[in-house]
């Protein structure tokens, strides 16, 4: 409690808009005074429930930290991560390289796919295996499918080359299919089936193996602009036929050459000096031996055999030409 003091105020310090003296000295003492109340303190920081919260979290955090840290390590030791690679994949110089057996679940696209030296490079699928090839425009051009029941193959032209990759061995498009091995061999039973014409310079059996060529139900017809040769050049040539053989020339002749001619099963005439026909029956018991036989034709072209005479014993009255 201030003493009162009195102060004498000139009329000079009356003016208006000046503070007079008696508000001045009150101001000035009443920054000097002390203060009798008691100052009031607010406390700074986090307290009470706040605080426990914020332990908590800072705690949960901690926690979640090192059990993050701890999964990471598991995984990275599960996995067998290296500065190479991970598990059975590796990244080197080359490429990527895969030891053992992998799945992949999306598509892969790769350059080139290569086995190790040692093993070989398997392509395996519980349905079937696809191989697709595709244009720049992403329009497929060849496809191979490895299926369960065949092996499909869509292209253009198929070619399977020898080894050295120079020779074609095979190969297929819509108008052709080429054979370029040096041998063609059949091993089954029926032998090879064509439905149509064959074209071939050369026909020839194995060593030591007959050559057949047969048409059970139709004919076999064999042409060249410029003749058909068969030739057996250590062993017989035959031909066998049920009705008839016929051997034909149009503009040419039918040459035999060999060193013996014979032809069996021919029907044997006779002839008798006492009449001018020919019968069928064979000579008497008590005449010589007949080994002498001349070769008769019959105006049908049929061939007989009539007992050689002084002159010639072909009747064209025989009764083998009558019922030809």
């Amino acid at each position: 409690q201030m003493d009162e003091k009195w102060i004498i105020i000139s009329e000079e310090d009356r003016r208006p808009g000046a503070m007079t003296r008696e508000q001045y000295i009150l101001a000035t003492q009443q920054n000097s005074l002390p203060r009798t109340e008691h100052p009031q303190f607010y406390p700074v920081g986090i307290y009470g429930w706040r605080k426990r919260c914020l332990y908590f979290f800072v705690l949960l955090l901690l926690v979640t930290m090192i059990v993050n840290l701890a999964m990471t390590i598991w995984i990275l030791k599960v996995m067998n991560f290296t500065v190479d690679g991970m598990g059975n994949l590796r990244v080197t110089k080359k490429g990527i390289r895969l030891e053992g057996i992998s799945e992949f679940l999306l598509p892969l696209y790769v350059k080139e796919i290569h086995s190790r030296k040692d093993s070989p490079l398997v392509l395996q699928s519980d349905r079937n295996v696809t191989v697709n090839a595709r244009n720049h425009m992403g329009q497929l051009t060849g496809q191979l499918t490895v299926g369960a029941d065949a092996v499909e193959a869509q292209c253009k032209r198929f070619e399977v080359r020898a080894s050295d990759g120079g020779k074609v061995l095979f190969s297929a498009d819509e108008d052709e299919i080429v054979i370029g091995a040096d041998r063609l061999k059949v091993t089954g039973t029926e032998g090879a089936v064509f439905g149509h014409s064959v074209e071939t310079p050369h026909i020839r059996a194995e060593p030591s193996q007959d050559l057949k060529l047969e048409s059970p139900t139709r004919s076999l017809v064999m042409e060249a602009p410029r003749g058909v040769q068969v030739n057996a050049a250590a062993g017989d040539l035959k031909a066998t036929c049920r009705k008839e053989l016929h051997l034909q020339s149009t503009e040419g002749e039918i040459f035999l050459n060999a060193d013996t001619i014979r032809l069996g099963n021919l029907p044997v005439g006779s002839f008798s000096s006492s009449s001018s026909s020919s019968s069928s029956s064979s000579p008497s018991s008590s005449a010589p031996r007949q080994t002498i036989y001349e070769l008769c034709a019959c105006p049908s072209g049929k061939l007989y055999l009539s007992p050689a005479g002084a002159g010639s014993t072909c009747q064209s009255s025989s009764n083998i030409c009558l019922w030809s």
